[in-house]
């Protein structure tokens, strides 16, 4: 870490810093940032733990800088924090069906477009 880390905002934290209890012991990385756009709102986080990953409210949050995001709760409440919910995400696989093999046009032709879901 650096020695004074700098304030930021959620639009600009960099994806994999870790997240840290009251007492400031890691429980997990950054894995996702939510926002509600159309109401320009920051909605909390998602955190890749070893239980997998976990929602964090923006209202857990206290500090957001780029080296770490701290949250108001200690570290028995961040053993208990939800698994994401709500209506799943997709994003495209770009590269999906390119090239000029049967496979290929197989993908093309009766493939799902190249969504996956994020998990």
């Amino acid at each position: 870490m650096a020695d004074t880390p700098e304030p930021v905002s959620y639009e600009g934290v960099p994806l994999g810093v870790p997240l840290l209890s009251s007492s400031g012991k890691q429980f997990g990385t950054l894995a996702k940032v939510l926002e509600i756009p159309s109401e320009d709102l920051f909605d909390g986080v998602i955190a890749k733990t070893h239980h997998g990953h976990r929602f964090v409210d923006r209202d857990q949050i206290a500090e957001i800088t780029t080296e770490y995001i701290k949250c108001d709760l200690d570290d028995a409440a961040t053993e208990k924090l939800p698994e994401p919910s709500g209506t799943p995400a997709y994003d495209d696989e770009p590269t999906y069906g390119e090239g000029n093999s049967f496979r290929e046009w197989v993908h093309r032709t009766f493939g799902h477009g190249g969504w996956k879901r994020e998990h």
